[in-house]
């Protein structure tokens, strides 16, 4: 428990300090998933549920990295994924907005790259609990990767391809979840997305898709 703390605290000040100068939070390199145990899927399927009461009380660092290797971590020596996705594109990124900072998941590293240094997590929803609870993350679908050889993909097709493909991850989140006793909503009640985007330094053709609130129950 003391190291618990002990990461937290210094994610907190490290991020705090960054945020004062206007700098993005250090490079967080997360311990190797734990990719055993927890509940038998059919009990996680009959627990997974949407809760809007969060604890304020932050995941400790194991938790958050297996979290995210069961939403979209390598899971193969070939590099593919615990979450499917058309032709393999891998094209949705996870953007994990914390107290201290946003960061992307680089699921090859299993770390999280800081993006931006101050808390982001108000922005990631129009809810109240959002800008309270400990962690959302945001699904942000990267265009670019969704090329294919056979010629242009037509928009209806590609827009359905990345909304089908962070509905996948999002329920990983959710079995994660329940097989964990945590608590978590997946929301589409964003708000200003052109205004996440923006914070989140996305590109044109970069597009916020979805969020959702992780935390333990209150």
């Amino acid at each position: 428990m003391r190291r618990t703390n002990g990461f937290v605290a210094a994610l907190l000040c490290a991020g705090m300090a960054a945020a004062a100068l206007g700098q993005a939070p250090d490079e967080i390199k997360l311990p190797p998933p734990q990719t055993a145990g927890g509940k038998p899927l059919m009990q996680a399927l009959k627990d997974r549920h949407s809760s809007r009461e969060f604890a304020v009380r932050a995941l400790p660092e194991q938790v958050l990295s297996n979290l995210l290797w069961a939403a979209n971590g390598v899971s193969r020596p070939d590099g593919r994924r615990t979450a499917p996705s058309a032709m393999n594109w891998q094209e949705v990124d996870i953007y994990v907005v914390l107290p201290q900072g946003a960061y992307l998941f680089d699921a090859k590293a299993h770390a999280l790259t800081p993006v931006v240094a101050g808390d982001l997590r108000a922005m990631t929803g129009t809810q109240p609990f959002v800008k309270d609870a400990p962690l959302n993350l945001v699904f942000v679908a990267d265009l670019a990767r969704m090329v294919s050889r056979r010629g242009p993909i037509p928009e209806a097709d590609r827009d359905a391809c990345a909304n089908a493909d962070t509905g996948f991850i999002s329920q990983n989140v959710y079995l994660f979840c329940a097989s964990e006793g945590l608590n978590t909503v997946v929301r589409g009640l964003i708000g200003d997305k052109a205004a996440l985007a923006r914070a989140l330094k996305l590109r044109p053709d970069q597009r916020v898709i979805l969020a959702q609130t992780v935390g333990y129950p209150k």
